[in-house]
């Protein structure tokens, strides 16, 4: 099992996953984040950290595709090791539907 990050942390970006993960498998995109799946050890630590509720064990259904996302994403977007500011307009954005289509960027973040 591993945990994935899907389509509620795009345009948000919330961070607070990313200081519990004892094993820093997350990767910063201009505007989400992933997580490595042949990193994560499936401590389940950072799941209820997400405030937008964005990560999810692969065991839920319909997970393959988010598994599969998140482990294209990792390899190409650098390693974040420490808690930033969520995007601006955050607020206004958790929970909205279609973010993905709306707002998804491959561009890679800055890391840390």
């Amino acid at each position: 099992m591993t945990y994935v990050v899907i389509e509620n942390c795009i345009a948000c970006k919330y961070t607070d996953c990313v200081e519990v993960c004892p094993v820093d498998c997350f990767y910063e995109g201009e505007n989400m984040l992933v997580i490595h799946p042949d990193e994560c050890i499936d401590c389940g630590v950072c799941e209820p950290e997400c405030p937008a509720d964005a990560i999810r064990p692969d065991t839920e259904p319909d997970m393959e595709k988010w598994v599969e996302f998140n482990r294209k994403y990792s390899e190409a977007w650098p390693v974040i090791l420490a808690k930033k500011d969520p995007l601006p307009g955050y607020e206004e954005k958790d929970g909205e539907s279609g973010k993905m289509e709306k707002y998804f960027s491959e561009a890679p973040g800055e890391g840390s």
